[in-house]
C-alpha cells in the first residue's frame, strides 16, 4: 500500500515507523527543511516509552533523563509544597518517565523512519513541501508548487493549522487561544551555566532538580515548569501564563523576545528564581496556547487525521508528543496485513474508535495542570471509567493507558485473524532507567 503523510513532525515519524514496519511503502511531505527544530525538552511519558524502547529508542544515545517526580513548589518561598515520587513508575507502568530534548527524540524517530537496515521499506522524506490542498477520495494531497500526488492513504499530520481538518468535518473548525492559559515562554539553560554561579548554583541542589518543578500561582493564572534533559546537563523551562496581549491565532514557534517580558510576567515570584531567568535565560521564545476542542471525526474516504492535526493540545500534562507517538502506534497496527484496497476506510474507522475519545480526553485535561482537577467534559470521553479525582488518578490515566492492546483488541474483532506483523519490535531486551531498575514493556503483548 502507498501511503503518503504530510508532517515530518513527531505524530508524522511515528506513522511513517509503524507503517514501514507494516509492510507499506511511506513518502512524507514536510514543508520545513528541517535544520531549525525547535530548542525545547518534551515528555516521553510511559504510555509510550514501553513501546518506544522495543522499536528502538535508545535512552543512552538519546541522552534521555529519568524523571525522580513531579514537585510543586512555592512560587514565593521556594519550599516544596507536595511531591510525588516516580520511584515506582518504570514498575508500574512498564517504563519510566524520560525527558528528553526534542531534536535528540526527533532524528532518532527520524532514523527509525528512514533507516534502510530496518524492517520494511524506509520512508522517504521530501523537504521544502507545504502542503496546498487535500482530496480524501482520490486520496491525494497538492502540493503549493502545484504538483499532486496520489497514494492509496493520506494522512494529515501536519499540525493544528491543517487544512485537512476542515475537508474532513465540511466546515471551518480553527484553533482559539486558549482561554485558562494563552502564552507560553520557553527557554533553556545549562547545568555549567547555572553552578558555575553563586547566585543560581541554589537551584540545583536538593532532590527536585532530578524531577519535574511546578512553581504554581493559580490566583494569577500563571506558573513556571522546569525540567532537565542531555543528562541533566540541559535545563527546560516553560513559563505558562493568562496574557491579554496574546490574540492571535497562528503560532510562530521562533518568535524571540526580550526577557525582561518574562520577569514582567512574574513578578512577586521569588527573588532568587527570577534572578535565574534574568541573568542566565539567553534565547526566550513566545508563542501563543492554542486550542480546539475534540473533534467528531477524524477521517474521510482514504484520509485521516494525526498528531495536532487531530487533537491540538495544552503543554500542562506533556502529552502533545506521546498522543501522536499513539496515532502513530495504531495506524500501522491498523493497516498490517490488508489485502484489499477497499478496507481503506473501515480500518480507519478501527483507528478512529482506538483513538479518538483516549486523544480527547488527554485533550480535555491538558487545559488544566495536574493540581487543578479534572474538567465536567472529560467524562463524555473516558468509555466508562471515572473521572480521575486525585494527582495519582490522573498519573494513571495517562500513563496506564495501553494503545497497543486497545489496538490489539479492535483489530482482532475486525479480523479475527490478526496478528502483530513479523518484527514489529525488534528490541525486546531489558533495559535499565535512572535508578538502576530494569524493566521490560510486557513481551507477550508485543509478539
Amino acid at each position: 500500500m502507498d501511503v503518503i503523510i504530510a508532517g515530518a513532525g513527531i505524530s508524522g515519524l511515528a506513522a511513517a515507523i509503524s507503517l514501514r514496519r507494516s509492510g507499506h511503502r511511506v513518502t512524507i511531505y514536510e514543508r520545513s527543511s528541517l535544520n531549525n527544530e525547535i530548542g525545547a525538552a518534551i515528555n516521553i511519558p510511559p504510555n509510550v516509552g514501553r513501546f518506544l524502547l522495543p522499536w528502538g529508542l535508545d535512552p543512552v544515545g538519546c541522552r534521555l533523563v529519568t524523571s525522580q517526580g513531579m514537585y510543586f513548589m512555592s512560587p514565593t518561598n521556594l519550599e516544596e509544597l507536595a511531591g510525588h515520587s516516580f520511584s515506582g513508575v518504570a514498575k508500574a507502568f512498564d517504563a519510566p518517565l524520560y525527558y528528553a530534548h526534542r531534536v535528540d527524540l526527533h532524528e532518532s524517530l527520524k532514523r527509525l523512519a528512514t533507516d534502510p537496515s530496518s524492517l520494511g521499506i524506509p520512508a522517504v522524506i521530501h523537504l521544502k513541501s507545504t502542503v496546498q490542498s487535500y482530496d480524501p477520495d482520490t486520496p491525494s494531497l497538492t502540493l503549493t508548487s502545484g504538483k499532486t500526488i496520489t497514494a492509496d492513504l493520506v494522512i494529515a499530520a501536519d499540525g493544528v493549522h491543517s487544512s485537512a481538518v476542515e475537508v474532513i468535518l465540511g466546515k471551518t473548525n480553527p484553533p482559539e487561544p486558549a482561554k485558562h492559559a494563552n502564552c507560553c515562554y520557553r527557554f533553556l539553560i545549562s547545568r555549567h551555566d547555572l553552578e558555575s554561579d553563586p547566585e543560581t548554583k541554589f537551584f540545583l541542589e536538593g532532590h527536585q532538580p532530578l524531577g519535574c518543578r511546578i512553581w504554581p500561582d493559580n490566583e494569577n493564572q500563571r506558573r513556571l515548569v522546569c525540567y532537565s534533559c542531555r543528562n541533566h546537563e540541559v535545563y527546560n523551562f516553560v513559563a505558562i501564563c493568562c496574557s491579554d496581549e496574546i490574540m492571535t491565532k497562528k503560532e510562530d514557534w521562533q518568535a524571540t523576545v526580550d526577557k525582561s517580558e518574562v520577569l514582567k510576567k512574574y513578578a512577586g515570584y521569588h527573588p532568587s528564581l527570577l534572578a535565574v531567568i534574568s541573568s542566565k535565560a539567553t534565547d526566550v521564545k513566545r508563542w501563543p496556547l492554542l486550542y480546539r476542542p475534540p473533534i467528531p471525526t477524524w477521517h474521510k474516504g482514504n484520509m485521516t487525521l494525526a498528531g495536532d492535526a487531530a487533537h491540538p493540545m495544552l503543554p500542562h500534562h506533556g502529552q502533545g508528543g506521546a498522543q501522536g507517538i499513539e496515532d502513530g502506534l495504531a495506524l500501522g497496527l491498523c493497516f498490517n496485513n490488508i489485502k484489499d484496497k477497499a478496507e481503506i476506510p473501515k480500518r480507519l474507522a478501527v483507528y478512529e474508535r482506538v483513538r479518538r475519545n483516549r486523544a480527547a480526553s488527554i485533550q480535555v485535561l491538558s487545559n488544566y495542570g495536574f493540581d487543578e482537577g479534572a474538567p465536567n467534559e472529560l467524562a463524555e470521553f473516558l468509555e466508562g471509567e471515572p473521572s480521575p479525582t486525585s494527582v495519582a488518578e490522573m498519573i494513571k490515566l495517562a500513563y496506564g493507558h495501553n494503545t497497543l492492546q486497545k489496538t490489539i483488541k479492535h483489530m482482532t474483532e475486525y479480523d479475527p485473524a490478526f496478528a502483530m506483523p513479523d518484527g514489529f519490535f525488534p528490541h525486546l531486551t531489558d533495559a535499565v532507567d535512572g535508578n538502576g531498575n530494569s524493566f521490560s514493556p510486557r513481551s507477550s503483548e508485543l509478539k
